[in-house]
């Protein structure tokens, strides 16, 4: 009933002729005829629920039809059941289901009666070049013309703000991609790869039929200051700081969390001397996340206090340094995707937080060999990242279970 409530919503934004078209994606082959692991379009899964391959809706006010691959008793030995046209309307609430290949017999007049139709073709260059939906979207947006306006800037808005059932699912991928950092922190010992933690991950989210929200990276000692390091591969040595960045799905949402702790149990003076700016940074960027805020402000107040920190261990030199050291924004939406949509920005001005948006707090400094730099803070790279969601009184920590202090850190990793 949900994707029937946002469908409804959507339309009572739009008009009463407005038609609307969302495809999802093909199944994408990874080498020879293997594929990869399906995974539906987001903005598709957000208003049908419907999580197999090769699928078109079109709604309107008056009428739903979906568009998907019959039943094919071969094709299903093979590779698992389809859903098939017959069982569609009572299963997923439609008023029609068609054979996807039959698309523009059976939509063109009702796309026809429309003075307005929204679509947006996916982009994804991976589809097999002979699924259904790759040769229909290009076709959908010829047929269109000037009918056609864009689909994706009304969906990200609507997508944006959660509500109560998503925020659930996000809680629940929240916990359980914590659980898996605690117990990479109790794992965790020189002598280890960094691969034998990733497994920690791996463990943790299949053991609760989930798997990674994206590929996670395990980065020890210098690897810890290449951003999207996932390699994982190389071997964890005693004096080092093990970053991690890992979260899960959990009925499509995302988590996003990363933790950064030493891999012998014990943060040495210049490691808790660069932890402790970032802690700061991100503890006061989330406190200043409420209703009416500016998006901007948590990175305003990253940026003010590892320039302040930095400066003051005498690691930088002058505010104009401060990328060379944290290069990267201070958050991002999340939800459905990892990186999820929605824009920050409101015309030429920043938006200001709303009730429902959920958004990443992530400031880092990462400090690489450099003969200008005292040797004890080489290689040393730090990123705290928490899951927010933005409520009526300020804000709630979706991640708050992934401990983050130094002393909890220590004690805990006291009793391995």
């Amino acid at each position: 009933m949900i994707h029937k409530k946002r469908r409804e919503e959507w339309l009572s934004i739009l008009g009463d002729d407005a038609v609307i078209i969302v495809s999802t994606n093909s199944e994408q082959k990874r080498n020879s005829d293997v594929n990869y692991p399906f995974r539906p379009d987001s903005s598709f899964w957000y208003l049908t629920g419907f999580i197999e391959p090769d699928a078109i809706a079109v709604f309107s006010k008056n009428n739903y039809s979906i568009f998907l691959r019959p039943k094919d008793q071969t094709k299903e030995i093979w590779n698992g059941l389809r859903l098939g046209i017959d069982l569609a309307p009572e299963t997923l609430l439609v008023d029609q289901a068609y054979d996807i290949d039959s698309f523009f017999d059976e939509s063109s007049s009702q796309i026809n009666e429309s003075s307005s139709v929204y679509f947006d073709a996916p982009t994804d260059g991976g589809w097999k070049d002979n699924s259904s939906t790759n040769k229909l979207n290009p076709a959908i947006t010829a047929l269109l013309g000037e009918k056609l306006k864009p689909l994706n800037p009304y969906i990200s808005e609507m997508r944006l703000i959660k509500d109560t059932s998503e925020i659930k699912n996000m809680q629940v991928a929240a916990d359980l991609a914590s659980k898996a950092h605690i117990q990479a922190m109790v794992k965790t010992h020189p002598g280890l790869y960094e691969y034998n933690i990733a497994a920690e991950f791996d463990s943790v989210f299949r053991n609760e039929n989930s798997q990674h929200s994206y590929p996670p990276i395990v980065a020890g000692g210098e690897n810890a200051c290449i951003l999207h390091y996932t390699e994982n591969n190389k071997l964890l040595n005693d004096g080092d700081l093990l970053l991690i960045d890992a979260g899960c799905e959990i009925l499509g949402y995302a988590s996003d969390i990363t933790r950064t702790f030493p891999v012998n149990g014990r943060f040495s003076p210049p490691q808790k001397e660069i932890y402790e700016i970032v802690l700061d940074a991100q503890k006061q960027a989330i406190a200043s996340i409420m209703p009416g805020e500016d998006v901007n402000k948590p990175h305003e107040i990253v940026c003010e206090i590892i320039t302040r920190g930095l400066m003051k261990l005498g690691i930088m030199e002058d505010v104009s340094n401060l990328r060379e050291f944290y290069m990267h924004g201070t958050g991002h939406w999340l939800g459905l995707d990892v990186h999820d949509v929605g824009t920050k920005e409101s015309g030429n001005l920043f938006r200001e937080f709303q009730v429902g948006m959920v958004t990443t707090v992530e400031p880092g400094i990462y400090i690489r060999k450099d003969d200008k730099i005292d040797p004890k803070y080489w290689n040393i790279g730090i990123r705290i990242e928490d899951d927010v969601l933005v409520t009526i009184d300020g804000n709630h920590v979706l991640s708050a279970a992934a401990i983050k202090n130094i002393d909890d850190i220590e004690l805990l990793m006291s009793h391995r």
